[in-house]
C-alpha cells in the first residue's frame, strides 16, 4: 500500500479495489430478456413463427452488445472531493464534490465515506455534461473518534441505451482525524468569561474584590467589606481605598478521565467517554481564559498523560492527544491510577475525576482519592445513564414495566449509596448525566476559584 501527500495535505492511501467492475445488466435488459423469454414460450406453442424468436434474439444480443461495447468505452469521469482534514465528533458538516467527464454520460454517484456515519444527500443520479465540471454537496456527521479512511468516490455509469450500468472509482482516497467536538469552543471565544459560563448553563456569583490575588487599589464603593479598606492608603490620600482582589490564577487543573468498560455505555449516538471528552474541553477553555494550566489523564483501559499547559494553544495540544482515545472493555483500577497520577503530578492542582461509580467500587475509589487527597483538592463526577431515569420515572402498567422501574430504583439507590459514603469523607462527587455533565463540571470548577479552595 503506497502512501502520499496530497497537494491539499491529506493523506492519499493507494485504494486496493479495482478501478472498475464487471458491467452488469440493468433491469431494463432484465424486462427485455424476460419478455423475449415469453415470446418462446408462444414461439413453442406455435402461436407465432419460431424464426421471429430467433432474429428477435439476435437483434437483442447485438444492440446489448453494442451498447456494452460504448459502455466498456467511456472514460471514467474525474472526481474530486473538498472537506477538512479535521473534522468534530457528532457535528454536520457540508461535503463537496466536483466531477468532470469527457463525454457525456448518465452517473449514480456515492461518495466511499465510513459506513456507518449518518449522510444525507446521497446517493445522486446526475447526467453529466460534456467538459464541464458539476459540483454538488451532501452532509455528513461523524459517529466515531479516531483516524477515518474515505475510500474513492464510486460512480455507476449507465450506457448509452441503458442496458448496462457499470461501477467504476475516480478520485481519491483519505484519511481524517475526527476530533471530539470542539465546535462549541468556536462559540465560547467570542464571548466573555461570564457569557461563556452562562452559555452552558452557569450563572458566576461575582464577589466584588474577593479573590485571592492582589488586583489593584480603588476607591471604597458601597458594599466593599472593612477588610478590603487599606487604612494606611486612606490616611495619605484623605478618603477610603479599598484593596480589590481577583481570583488566583496559573493554578493547575487535571482532568481525569476513565477509559475503562463503563464509559462504553451510550446515550443517544455517543458514549459516555465521547461525551466527558466534549465536556473536558469545556471546562479546559474556561480554565485556560482564567489563567490556569490544564493537564488531562486517562486511565483505565487506554493510558495517556497530558503534562499541564497554559494558554490556549493547550487546546490543540489536548485534542491532538484525545483524538483517537477510545475506552476498553476492561475494569478500572483506581487505586493503581491514582499511584500513577500522584507519581506524574507533584504540585498541588484541582483533580477533576470522571467515571460511572457502580457499589462495587466503593473501597477502591475511597482508597484512591484518600491517596490523592493528601496534595490535591479531588472532585468526583458519576455519570448516571439517561436510561436510569426514564425507567425508575414511567408508569407502570404491567409486571415488566414493575419489574424494570423496582430495578433501576434499587441500582440508583446503590449508586446514591456509594455517593454518600464518599461525601461522608468530605470528597465532593457530582451524580450527572451526560447533558448536565459540562455545566456540573463548570460550576464547580468556578466555585472552587471563588472560594480560594486551592
Amino acid at each position: 500500500m503506497s502512501v502520499v501527500v496530497a497537494s491539499d495535505e491529506a493523506v492519499t492511501i493507494g485504494d486496493p479495489q479495482p478501478a472498475r467492475d464487471w458491467p452488469r445488466p440493468s433491469p431494463w435488459l432484465v424486462i427485455i430478456i424476460a419478455a423475449w423469454a415469453l415470446f418462446g414460450l408462444a414461439a413453442s406453442l406455435w402461436l407465432v413463427p419460431q424464426a421471429w424468436w430467433w432474429f428477435a434474439g439476435a437483434g437483442i444480443a447485438a444492440v446489448a452488445l453494442l451498447d456494452l461495447l460504448l459502455l466498456r468505452l467511456l472514460p471514467t469521469p474525474a472526481a474530486r472531493r473538498e472537506l477538512p482534514e479535521i473534522l468534530p465528533l457528532g457535528v454536520e458538516r457540508e461535503v463537496s464534490l466536483e466531477l468532470r467527464a469527457p463525454r457525456r454520460v448518465r452517473v449514480d454517484v456515492h461518495d466511499l465515506h465510513p459506513g456507518a456515519w449518518f449522510a444525507k444527500g446521497l446517493p445522486r443520479r446526475m447526467t453529466l455534461p460534456r467538459d464541464r465540471i458539476i459540483r454538488f454537496d451532501y452532509r455528513l456527521r461523524p459517529s466515531e473518534r479516531g483516524n477515518a479512511s474515505f475510500g474513492r468516490v464510486q460512480l455507476v455509469l449507465h450506457s448509452p441505451l441503458r442496458l448496462w450500468r457499470q461501477s467504476r472509482l475516480a478520485g481519491e482516497s483519505r484519511t481524517l482525524r475526527i476530533f471530539p467536538n470542539f465546535a462549541p469552543l468556536t462559540h465560547l471565544a467570542l464571548l466573555s468569561a461570564e457569557q461563556a459560563s452562562r452559555m452552558v448553563g452557569v450563572h458566576i456569583k461575582r464577589r466584588r474584590g474577593e479573590g485571592t490575588d492582589f488586583h489593584q487599589m480603588r476607591e471604597y464603593r458601597e458594599g466593599d467589606s472593612l477588610r478590603q479598606i487599606d487604612w494606611k492608603a486612606s490616611s495619605r490620600v484623605g478618603k477610603l481605598i479599598s484593596r480589590e482582589y481577583q481570583d488566583e490564577k496559573n493554578q493547575q487543573v487535571i482532568l481525569c478521565v476513565d477509559t475503562g468498560r463503563r464509559m462504553l455505555a451510550r446515550d443517544g449516538e455517543l458514549s459516555h467517554f465521547d461525551r466527558t471528552l466534549d465536556a473536558a474541553l469545556v471546562v479546559s477553555y474556561l480554565a485556560l481564559r482564567q489563567g490556569d494550566a490544564v493537564g488531562l489523564f486517562a486511565s483505565g483501559g487506554e493510558r495517556r498523560w497530558v503534562a499541564p499547559q497554559r494558554g490556549m494553544g493547550a487546546i490543540d495540544t489536548l485534542l491532538a492527544q484525545t483524538y483517537d482515545l477510545q475506552p476498553q472493555p476492561v475494569a478500572t483500577d483506581f487505586l493503581a491510577a491514582a499511584t500513577e497520577l500522584s507519581r506524574r503530578q507533584r504540585r498541588r492542582g484541582l483533580l477533576i475525576w470522571v467515571t460511572n461509580l457502580r457499589d462495587e467500587d466503593s473501597d477502591d475509589m475511597l482508597a484512591a482519592i484518600r491517596m490523592l487527597q493528601s496534595r490535591h483538592l479531588v472532585i468526583v463526577a458519576s455519570l448516571r445513564e439517561h436510561a436510569l431515569d426514564t425507567a425508575a420515572n414511567s408508569d407502570v402498567h404491567e409486571l415488566e414495566d414493575a419489574l424494570r422501574a423496582g430495578a433501576a430504583a434499587r441500582y440508583l439507590q446503590q449508586r446514591a449509596a456509594v455517593h454518600d459514603a464518599l461525601r461522608r469523607q468530605r470528597i465532593t462527587v457530582l451524580d450527572v448525566t451526560c447533558e448536565e455533565l459540562p455545566g456540573a463540571l463548570v460550576e464547580r470548577y468556578l466555585r472552587v476559584k471563588r472560594e480560594g479552595l486551592l
